[in-house]
């Protein structure tokens, strides 16, 4: 290669790299402006994250501190202070009603579970645990109509509870006397699936003092 080939090529090379420059001088900071809100974005995120995480645990740490008071009344004043939303107040709720039970004060339990047990905007897992706990608790304003309406929905197939709710219509025929019907439910009750021990265990003792047959029991 001449000196003169040697020289054109530093040349074209300067002229490039001063097009390189001139490029990046131009249009270098959209490059860095995208960094920047790439990692900011990110900083943003993780903040977020960080803060509902911190807001969780705060909410969790309220919870606890508020059930570990001595004494029902005590604990039911403190959650009731306690500012939540969504599934959280769902749940906060459902512990109030425990706490009212706690205190003998089934009417208290069963005024804060009825909205709930009502609510078609909360899971059904929370709805159904508060209709299912008004018929346990039972009182003056659970009247036998309300109970057999909370039952029907409860053991419609697909329910989360329905065999507990299938035990309880059981119940409820045998305390009315109506012997056969009873026994007839429960044998249909033992043909559920993924009943747990000791429900299968609770029917069968029923239908035996109900007066059923070994076989019908074992059928």
């Amino acid at each position: 290669m001449s000196e003169a080939d040697s020289f054109i090529d530093e040349v074209n090379e300067e002229v490039r790299r001063e097009k390189l420059f001139r490029t990046f001088r131009k249009y270098g900071w959209i490059g860095i402006l995208a960094v920047v809100i790439i990692v900011g974005g990110a900083a943003v995120n993780e903040y977020r994250k960080a803060s509902a995480l911190a807001a969780a645990e705060a909410l969790g740490d309220s919870i606890i501190a508020a059930l570990e008071l001595p004494g029902a009344p005590a604990r039911i004043g403190a959650l009731g202070e306690i500012e939540a939303s969504g599934q959280v107040e769902t749940v906060i709720e459902l512990l109030v009603a425990a706490e009212q039970t706690a205190t003998d004060d089934p009417e208290a339990a069963v005024a804060t579970l009825t909205p709930l047990a009502s609510n078609p905007d909360i899971p059904a897992v929370y709805s159904d645990l508060a209709a299912f706990k008004i018929i346990l608790l039972g009182g003056e304003s659970v009247t036998p109509e309300l109970r057999a309406q909370l039952l029907d929905r409860l053991a419609t197939p697909g329910a989360p509870y329905r065999p507990l709710a299938l035990e309880q219509q059981v119940l409820t025929l045998a305390a009315n006397g109506e012997t056969e019907a009873a026994i007839e439910a429960a044998r249909a009750l033992l043909q559920e699936p993924q009943l747990t021990r000791g429900l299968l265990d609770r029917v069968t003792q029923l239908m035996l003092a109900l007066g059923a047959e070994i076989g019908d029991v074992a059928g």
